[in-house]
Formats: structure tokens, sequence, C-alpha cells
């Protein structure tokens, strides 16, 4: 079968778009992969013989888009010039150890700041062509946050093709995270040529790995500690899965340096999926994190106290998405789709995944920050039981996740991509769109971009920009492929000629001095029920010129008071194990 390819051609005056079907290469198997990838009629399937990993006929593989280079700088220029004028700097700093030929290898060691730094400098004098090292900002401590790219296009966007990443050590003494990304940054450059999916994967996929979100806490955590909280914190003691805008309730603690980095970092960046790595537990934890109060406590703090901490989930509108790619990482890490927990007195997880809420909620968590704020779909990852391992059992930790890491970020390239253009073919940035009855939203990029990962299916895409006439347009999604749908806007003579359709209008669960706080309206899921939920349209929910995106009005104000006191010391302790 031969598979069309797709060419976006950037002129100096004006932008001609040109698309058609982007076929992925993709299988998906519900048995754990433990095995050679070979390659079917419709997808890569994954037999269950081999223990050569990830290997395959390079000839016989398909390839879903051929890379366009928008940018007539030379690739020595040290801006990160797609996402604005010096967003990031490229670190120019070369490793003495490449200059006199010294061999590139990993030890199944912890790496401090300092070896970690030498590794990531390391590997881009080596795979200068696959890797760009940048700096999103420093810790309290003045140490860099780092992040490498691992991309055919690294220090490029490639149009059309997504932008993904990995955040690890976000706890600084949940440590395997680390290690483990350091091992798939230097699985994925010394197997690039080797290896045809893992070419695949970096020819059309732009894949950003932050080893360590909290490098201060890692330097005074203790090897072999698998409990405790000894380094989970950053220097001035905030944890920093707690330290981000919450949709459902104010988030009072003072934001942190690392969190202010990474929350501009994914505001410049617009990532389609991510993974945050944890430890602790073995599990894939989906959104939401947070769970409103029913609106029968919205009066009442006590009540509110004790609701929160009941095992209630709180489902998204993507909910069956989240489910699917927790199950991606699960069912294909060595154990954790068994269920098993790692402790007698920790719950245990059917199949390896949970809902965040379910299992406990949290206020300020970084997965439904990126969510919400920006249509990122991120998963949180438990996986390691010990925090701290001793370093002689990272080999098998890495052995556990290896496949994971890599098929999870292959989802990235599921569900419906394309473009958003004016009349007279040129991108529309910014446009707001959503999957009609899922009333979260995403935006376009620079360049009229978008993606949303989706099951297979029959859906609505709302579109909708300033000056434009919205457009309402159906798609199929299948398994086998990324739908490609390409939409031209046409210019309205009045945006108030147009009045957003709406049938039945839902009222906002909470309200802020009579206005709505939320732009979705949430029906919470009981745990014990299996009636679905349904996200009504938020157009009469300070609907502004189509903008359907991350909810921007000031957050309800923290309860006061002895309840709220007791709510709050509650809260202290339950994070204390999260």
């Amino acid at each position: 079968m031969t598979y069309a390819t797709k060419c976006m051609a950037i002129l100096i005056c004006a932008v001609f778009v040109s698309g058609q079907n982007i076929q992925g290469t993709r299988g998906y198997n519900e048995a754990r992969l433990s095995s050679k990838i070979s390659v079917g009629e419709d997808a890569i399937v994954f037999p269950s013989e081999s223990s050569n990993v990830l290997n395959e006929d390079q000839n016989n593989l398909r390839r879903i888009s051929t890379d366009v280079n928008l940018d007539s700088l030379p690739l020595g220029n040290t801006d990160y010039r797609n996402y604005g004028s010096r967003d990031f700097q490229i670190d120019p700093t070369l490793s003495s150890d490449q200059k006199y030929g010294e061999p590139y290898t990993i030890d199944y060691q912890y790496h401090n700041y300092e070896r970690m730094t030498k590794f990531l400098r390391q590997t881009t004098a080596k795979y200068p062509s696959l890797t760009a090292l940048y700096s999103i900002g420093k810790s309290v401590r003045g140490r860099d946050l780092w992040v490498l790219v691992v991309s055919a296009s690294p220090y490029e966007h490639m149009v059309g093709k997504p932008d993904v990443k990995y955040i690890g050590n976000i706890h600084g003494n949940e440590a395997v995270s680390r290690e483990l990304l350091l091992q798939l940054i230097h699985y994925l450059v010394t197997n690039y040529t080797t290896d045809s999916y893992i070419k695949w994967l970096l020819d059309n996929t732009r894949i950003h790995i932050m080893p360590s979100m909290n490098p201060d806490g890692f330097e005074v955590s203790k090897e072999g500690v698998c409990d405790g909280a000894q380094g989970r914190y950053n220097s001035q003691g905030y944890d920093l899965n707690r330290n981000f805008p919450d949709y459902f309730k104010q988030n009072n603690r003072r934001t942190q340096p690392e969190t202010e980095a990474v929350k501009e970092w994914i505001k410049k960046i617009q990532f389609v999926l991510s993974g945050s790595l944890h430890g602790g537990a073995l599990v894939a934890s989906y959104p939401f994190d947070n769970t409103p109060n029913s609106r029968v406590c919205a009066s009442s703090a006590l009540c509110a106290m004790f609701t929160s901490y009941t095992h209630t989930a709180s489902l998204t509108p993507d909910d069956d998405v989240f489910k699917h790619l927790s199950l991606t990482y699960s069912t294909n890490h060595a154990k954790m789709s068994k269920g098993v927990s790692c402790k007698t007195s920790q719950t245990s997880f059917k199949r390896g995944i949970t809902n965040g809420a379910e299992w406990y909620p949290l206020t300020g968590g970084m997965q439904d920050y990126n969510y919400v704020w920006y249509g990122c779909m991120e998963v949180t990852l438990e996986i390691s039981c010990c925090k701290y391992p001793p370093a002689y059992e990272l080999p098998k930790y890495w052995e556990d996740n290896k496949v994971a890491l890599i098929k999870y970020l292959a989802e990235a390239h599921r569900g419906v991509q394309g473009f958003v253009m004016d009349e007279y073919g040129n991108p529309v940035e910014k446009a707001s769109l959503k999957i009609k009855t899922r009333d979260v939203g995403f935006q376009t990029t620079k360049f009229g971009e978008f993606w949303r990962i989706l099951l297979p299916g029959i859906y609505k895409l709302e579109v909708y920009a300033d000056g434009f006439v919205p457009r309402e347009v159906e798609f199929m999604v299948v398994d086998e492929h990324p739908t490609l749908l390409n939409v031209t806007l046409f210019a309205a003579k009045s945006w108030q000629q147009f009045t957003p359709p709406v049938t039945d209008p839902p009222k906002p669960l909470l309200q802020l001095d009579g206005k709505p706080s939320c732009r979705f309206t949430l029906y919470q899921k009981q745990s014990s029920r299996k009636d679905s939920h349904y996200y009504r349209h938020p157009a009469q929910l300070g609907f502004n010129r189509g903008q359907f995106g991350p909810p921007h009005q000031q957050p309800i104000a923290q309860e006061s008071g002895i309840f709220s006191t007791i709510t709050n010391g509650l809260s202290s302790v339950f994070n204390y194990f999260g």
C-alpha cells in the first residue's frame, strides 16, 4: 500500500497550504509489548516472540509526512526561532569530553546536577543534528531547568508535526524518573539510524525531555529511601505539583520559579501530549486531579471538606482519550497493567490506571493545568514503587518502562490534525477550536496548525476566529492513521452578525460576583455509578468571540474560618503522601 504525503510551502509574501491524507504507522496491542515490531498491511503490529524490542525492516516503514523547513536562517543560529524571538536560548557549551573523542555512554548511576548537565551537553555535541539543549529557567538555587529536544529537526518546528514532552523529577526524591529520561535520550539518539520505528518517531515528532524540574530537591534526597518527604519539595519548601493554577479552586500557594518557568514554556510551545513522571506507586493517573464541591455543598465548608476526601471520580470531557493514553502506558509496562499494589496498605488499580481525583484529590496539579489552560493531554505516570531505590536496580526499572515510554509518545499521532486557513490560503493563528460536546478547547499555532488526540468515531469540529464566520466541520477518525482536516474560514462583515447557536443553555456550577467562573459545566460522576457524564455548550458562560480555552476569570476566593483551616490542614497532610 502506498501512502501519500503532505507538503506545505511557505512563500515570502503569502502562505499556500495543500494537504492530503496522512497515514500513520502504528499498531496497538492490548498485550504488553516485549517483542520485535513487524509491518502489517495497515499498521505496525507487535508479535510476541522476538526479544529484539523496537526493531524492524526500515525499508518497509511507512512515513507520515515530509519535513518542511520554514526558516531560512542557518541551523547554527542560537535563538529558538519558531517559538518567538529568543524565547529560549540554545545551550552553546560544547562538552570537553566530546572535543577529545570520549565514547558516548550512559551508566546506571544517579546523575547529580553536574553529571546530568555534562551528559546532556555530551549528547548535543555527539548528535547535533538530532538534539538541541535549552534551559527554560532556573531553580531557586540557580540551577538550570534543562530541556533536551530529540528530533530530526531539533532547532526548528516541523510544520504539521506535533511537539510532545516528558517532565521528570517534579518531586526531588522521586529519582527514578530522572534517570529513565536520561536513558530514554540515550536510547533515542543511538538507535535513530538502526531502528526504523525510532527513526519514524523522531522524523515526525519533536520530543522535549526535561529530566528534572526540581534539581534542588534532588540534591538533598537520599539514595535507598523509598518513602518520606526529604527532597520532595523545592528549596523554599513548596510542592511543585501543588503549585499551578487550579480550575476548581483558588490556589493561594506562592508561585515558585520552577513553576513559572514551566508555565511560560507550555505557553510558548503548543504541546499536544505530555507525561509527568513520578515515583512511589505503579499506576497511570489521568485528569482531573481535583474535584469541585457538589452543588449541595457549595455553601458549606464542613460539607465540602468531607466531600473532597471521598473517592469520587472527576472526569474530563476527554475521559475516553485519557483512559486510552493511560492504558497505552500501563499495558506496555512490564507490570503496571497487572494492578498490583506496591504495599498491602496501598490501593490496587484495575489495569494499572486511575482517575486522579478518585485516587485522591489535590489542588494545583500540573496535569490539570496543561489540559484546561492549553488543551495539552498530560497523564501522571507513577513508575516505581520505591521513590529513590539503590542504583543497581535502575536497569530493571528501565526495562520495565522502556517500551511504554516510547509507545506513549507515538499516541500524539492519533486522532485529527490539520490547518485552519483564510480564503486566501493564509494561516489563521490562535483560532479557537473544540470538538463538539467536548468543551475544553485548543488553539491553532502561528502556522494555523492544530492537533487533537481522539479515538475512532465521527466528530464535529467547531472553529472560531475573530473576524471570521465560525464553522462546524464533521470528520471521521479511524484507528489506522491520523485524519487530516484542513478548514477554510471566510471573513465576516461584522462579528455582531454571528450569534452562536445555543440550545438548552447550562447554568454555571460556580459563581463569582454574579459571573460564571468556569467555561464548561461539569457533571461529576460518582465512582459507584455506571451512567455517563455530559458537558454542555459554554456559549453563555462568558462566551467571548468564540474563544474556547482556559478559564481566565478570577478563581473562587478561598473560604475563611475554622472549617477552611481544618480543610487546608487535612489537605497538607494528605498531600504529604501524594
